[in-house]
């Protein structure tokens, strides 16, 4: 509002200088009448916006009276500005209503001063004149506000998109989480097996001797405190219903298995293990494992025809790295993609470009408390993981 009053005041004083310098038709009026027409004018910049149809009335009720008497120059540029705003502001239909006002008053114009002046190049003149006074802020206001509903549709297209981006990251971390609790959920379940039934030949057994109940009870404890560490890895997990758990634990230490089924799918993997292979934490092993196996499918489906698999054993760490040389292909997050494994190792799902692969892998590596890397490297795609570990009891 301030800065239509602004505008509103420039015009009227930029109005009074074209009065001054003569700039009006004169006839039987002079030059303090003009003023009139010219106020009514500038309040219509005044409300341009707040109240667009007023406006645009008061340009007309200008116009007209600013005609009777002249017309002037000042008047009649303000006045376009009453007509652009209306039609810019105002309700969606009445820039058609207008355009076809203006047209058809520039057409009369046309006539009329064909008529006066009884020359086709007089009928010319006015026919313009009338068309850039009322069909040019007119036209230019429909335009202007057709591409203003565009950057609309286009944000809200936009904002859509991100929304969508938006679930599809967090569907892939809901289904990454729920395979980590099934896997997760089976080897507690082993644990748990174990201790009832070393518990249940102590009760049954009456001719034990300490020593032997002493040994089961350390099994029985080894048992529990392995249990307890990867149950709680495994809190904030939702499991998801209707699928079929896979019983087997997969380990960091059978990698060289997946390797092996991604050269019978045509991929060059070389794999290196660095440091002693030792034994690793359950929730570490399953990660790793998955990790591994999630970036040799990436590797087969996206970047061509070999890998470089190294895995090293640190003092409480063990690291990941998977470099894929794709030459010439395209530098990226993989999509979905089938993985490699065994039956029943599951789908990944999901759009195409989505990155679903990288969140999952990402999303393994921050639950047990990690490193994650992935992106270009060397002309080439490279996975990196560090996964910190802990001795096993």
């Amino acid at each position: 509002m301030r800065r239509d009053a602004l505008v509103a005041v420039a015009c009227f004083v930029v109005g009074l200088l074209l009065l001054a310098a003569n700039a009006y038709q004169h006839r039987w009026a002079a030059a303090p009448l003009f003023v009139g027409p010219l106020a009514i004018s500038c309040v219509g910049v005044l409300v341009r916006r707040s109240r667009p149809l007023l406006s645009l009335g008061l340009g007309v009720v200008a116009l007209l009276g600013d005609f009777a008497m002249g017309p002037s120059l000042g008047t009649v540029l303000i006045v376009t500005d009453n007509l652009y705003a209306g039609v810019r502001y105002g309700p969606r239909a009445l820039g058609r209503w207008m355009l076809g006002i203006t047209s058809v008053g520039a057409v009369v114009m046309g006539v009329i001063g064909g008529a006066l002046f009884r020359h086709w190049s007089a009928a010319a003149v006015f026919l313009v004149q009338g068309g850039l006074v009322g069909m040019t802020p007119v036209f230019t206001a429909m335009i202007v506000r057709q591409l203003e509903d565009q950057a609309t549709s286009e944000r809200a297209r936009a904002e859509q998109v991100a929304r969508l981006a938006e679930l599809d990251r967090a569907a892939a971390v809901q289904a990454e989480r729920a395979r980590m609790a099934r896997e997760l959920h089976d080897m507690i379940a082993n644990h748990f097996s174990a201790i009832a039934i070393q518990s249940t030949a102590v009760l049954s057994r009456r001719d034990l001797d300490a020593q032997t109940v002493r040994k089961v009870l350390e099994s029985i404890r080894e048992n529990s405190v392995e249990g307890m560490g990867e149950m709680r890895a495994m809190i904030g997990l939702l499991r998801q219903d209707g699928e079929e758990p896979e019983a087997t634990r997969r380990r960091v230490a059978e990698a060289e298995e997946l390797a092996e089924r991604a050269r019978e799918a045509g991929l060059d993997v070389r794999m290196r293990v660095d440091g002693d292979v030792r034994e690793l934490p359950a929730s570490v092993d399953l990660a790793g494992y998955r990790i591994v196996q999630e970036s040799l499918t990436n590797a087969l489906r996206h970047g061509g025809k070999a890998a470089d698999v190294v895995i090293g054993y640190l003092p409480g760490l063990v690291t990941l790295t998977v470099d894929n040389p794709v030459g010439g292909a395209r530098l990226g997050p993989p999509g979905a993609g089938a993985r490699l494994g065994p039956p029943g190792a599951g789908a990944r799902l999901g759009p195409p470009g989505a990155g679903a692969g990288i969140i999952g892998m990402r999303e393994r590596t921050n639950l047990v408390g990690g490193v994650f890397e992935a992106g270009p490297h060397n002309d080439g795609w490279r996975v990196r993981a560090e996964l910190p570990t802990r001795e096993v009891v």
